[in-house]
């Protein structure tokens, strides 16, 4: 019984390894850490200027559009 226990938490220790990680590596250099700011805001000035076009009484400018914390319209 117990040998059995110590097999199942082992496989399931050594499964939890195997996977990709659910997020993204942070970057180890100041190079690419500036490429990783320069992709937020190149996406973000992309996303505010679509949303600047988008018609604002619609279900997706609702959801892509606002943002926690913003006023109330």
């Amino acid at each position: 019984m117990i040998r059995m226990a110590l097999i199942a938490v082992t496989a399931a220790t050594l499964a939890g390894c195997t996977f990709p990680q659910p997020y993204e590596d942070l970057p180890n250099s100041p190079y690419q850490w500036q490429r990783r700011q320069e992709g937020i805001e190149r996406r973000e000035a992309e996303r505010q200027r679509l949303c600047a076009i988008m018609n604002k009484d619609t279900a997706r400018y609702e959801r892509d559009c606002t943002r926690p914390g913003d006023p109330v319209r």
